[in-house]
């Protein structure tokens, strides 16, 4: 019976210094734990996984933050008759279930870590010559069907055929907690996703604007249902702050062309006193320069201009179909593109290149701290 494990890789953490370096391996290991409850070991750079259940443990592993790659792996001991067994038994099984064939070609790709009677490209001949003498197959060491990898770590040496890709990235909860503008469109819930994959952890912040929009916040529960999935090891709260009151003032009091320049002035600004409660460092938005209205370089400065905290743009130099294209990867595209039915505040032609004295002066005479005030009491804890 072949000793079954999943050997786990991770990427930047190894340039760490010693002292960071073994903080984030413990976090890492941390938030694997908190969804599987397997044997797991650390050594030499690669964490070790004993599964109780293979498959469902390498399906938790596709969401943790921080795992650059993983690979199912059998394992004996490092003496040349034990691995040619291990190698005999592991190749015959996988002939068996028509992973290999005798008819693709194969190379051996070999890894050493510590002292051995062997060079590696002497312990690839060797593994070769056993996967030969089963399968007859031709060696391709350029461009193989089929990769068979061995690696010797001291007294134990690993062997596998597979190396799933996972999320890279550093361990979450390792870069501080942020608060993430996510509303139901396609960009914020990607941005938010990427500073969950730099290792910050997130709360999540929306705006409902009835009556400008219908008020349902069964998207938004989807949303974060889904970006939930990525959160492990760190809670993922979501609040809803009731907007519609202020934006409603701003229509009838301001210029209709500043409407969403003073909208989301607003948003960070309230985002920004949610911050301090939580105790987070920074604001994240979905912006992609030029992209919408708000999102020209006078309306970015005319909006943060209030705002003393950092507002972090993972998205800023990604155009739509970049964005697009994780919001796919991840899931939350789907969930973008449901139909809504829009905001009925945002004017036929809105401001495109605000100018920041009026826009200050505006939020004055609207009174707009005391709506954001207001706003701030009213919010909503929609997910803990």
């Amino acid at each position: 019976m072949l000793e079954k494990l999943i050997i786990v890789r991770y990427g930047e953490i190894g340039v760490k210094s010693p002292k960071v370096r073994g903080r984030f391996e413990r976090r890492l290991i941390e938030n694997i734990k908190t969804v599987i409850g397997d044997k797991i070991e650390i050594k030499q750079g690669r964490i070790f996984i004993y599964p109780q259940d293979l498959n469902k443990t390498l399906e938790s592993l596709q969401k943790i933050v921080g795992i650059v790659s993983f690979s199912p792996a059998v394992v004996t001991h490092t003496d040349h008759d034990s691995i040619k067994e291990l190698i005999e038994a592991y190749i015959t099984e996988l002939v068996t279930d028509g992973s290999f064939s005798s008819k693709d070609s194969f190379a051996v790709r070999c890894r050493r870590v510590g002292n051995h009677d062997f060079t590696s490209q002497e312990m690839a001949a060797y593994a070769g010559s056993v996967v030969h003498g089963i399968t007859e197959s031709k060696v391709n060491l350029s461009n193989p069907d089929f990769k068979l990898f061995v690696e010797v770590r001291g007294d134990k040496t690993y062997v596998y055929h597979e190396k799933i890709q996972g999320l890279g990235g550093l361990p979450l909860g390792t870069q501080g907690k942020v608060i993430a503008l996510v509303s139901g469109g396609i960009d914020s819930p990607v941005a938010t996703f990427l500073m969950m994959k730099r290792g910050c952890s997130v709360t999540m912040v929306n705006f409902n604007n009835h009556p400008f929009t219908s008020g349902s916040s069964e998207k938004i529960l989807k949303m974060h249902k889904k970006l939930k999935e990525y959160s492990v090891g760190s809670k993922l709260k979501l609040y809803q702050v009731d907007y519609g009151e202020y934006l409603q003032k701003c229509k009838e009091e301001a210029p209709e062309r500043m409407t969403c320049v003073l909208c989301k002035s607003g948003m960070y600004q309230i985002a920004e006193k949610i911050a301090r409660k939580e105790g987070a460092l920074a604001i994240v938005d979905g912006s992609s320069l030029g992209q919408v209205a708000s999102q020209t370089l006078p309306n970015i400065l005319a909006t943060r201009y209030s705002t003393s905290m950092p507002v972090l743009s993972p998205l800023i130099g990604l155009d739509k179909v970049e964005i697009e294209n994780i919001g796919k990867k991840i899931g939350t595209f789907d969930i973008s593109i449901l139909p809504d039915g829009g905001c009925s505040a945002a004017p036929k032609h809105p401001e495109t290149n605000a100018v920041l004295p009026l826009v200050l002066e505006t939020l004055e005479k609207i009174d707009a701290e005391n709506e954001f005030d207001k706003a701030i009491d009213g919010i909503k804890l929609l997910k803990k």
